[in-house]
This record gives C-alpha cells, sequence and structure tokens, in this order.
C-alpha cells in the first residue's frame, strides 16, 4: 500500500491483493465509481455502488469499522473521487490501483454477464 499525506489527510493507494484480502476479512466497504450500466455489466462482489457523477462525500459511510476503498475502471476516477472526499474533510481514504482493469488482470473473481442470456455470472479466480 502507497500512502501520502495531502491537506492533513491521509491518501492510500492500495492493490487488487490488498483488496481482496481485506474484503475476505470484512475490514473494508469497497466502493465503485463507475456508472451504472458499467457495474451492471460487471463488478466485484460485494462492491457498493455508488457513481462519480453523482458522488457525495456527506453521504459517505463513517469509517469507524470499516475502512472506505474506492475503485474504478483504471483508478482514474477512484482517485479524483478520494481526492474530492479528502477536500470536504475526510480524513483518511483509499483507492484501488489500475481499478477493475487491475483486479481483472489479476485474475480475481468477480461478477460478469452470460452474453447469451444477459444473466449475471459468477467469473472464477484464476
Amino acid at each position: 500500500m502507497k500512502t501520502e499525506t495531502t491537506d492533513g489527510a491521509t491518501f492510500e493507494t492500495w492493490t487488487p491483493d490488498e483488496v481482496e484480502t481485506a474484503m475476505k476479512n470484512g475490514e473494508i466497504v469497497l466502493i465503485d465509481v463507475r456508472t451504472p450500466q458499467e457495474y451492471m455489466f460487471e463488478h466485484i462482489e460485494g462492491a457498493l455502488l455508488m457513481p462519480m457523477a453523482f458522488f457525495r462525500a456527506d453521504a459517505l459511510p463513517g469509517q469507524s469499522e470499516k475502512r472506505i476503498v474506492f475503485h474504478c475502471g483504471s483508478g482514474v476516477r477512484s482517485e479524483k473521487v478520494s481526492r474530492a472526499a479528502i477536500a470536504t474533510g475526510v480524513k483518511t481514504i483509499a483507492h484501488m490501483e489500475g481499478g477493475f482493469g487491475a483486479w481483472k488482470q489479476a485474475k480475481k473473481a468477480y461478477t460478469g454477464t452470460d452474453m447469451g442470456s444477459g444473466a449475471p455470472k459468477s467469473v472464477p479466480a484464476g
């Protein structure tokens, strides 16, 4: 994990491996900031959706029990949302480096779409 201090806040960049481990351990809330269409096509199981276009830092849950980690398709939008949260006074925030693309490249499990039926389908790790 990379950490930087900016405006008195801690901004962390997590790897897909770190996110997967923290999710399995129940330590984080993963928030997907992609569009609803992107999320419906494929997403990380258990990730919540808060599209960047509708992002409101004041609607974020507290982080007393679980940390918040944002992700998007490539890491660009999640970094922007993280920095926007810091600008509103959030003291610690994180995003996943490389986004969903890095997650898939690391061969992590996710929920995709069966192109024949349009139904959700589990894509196993590996």
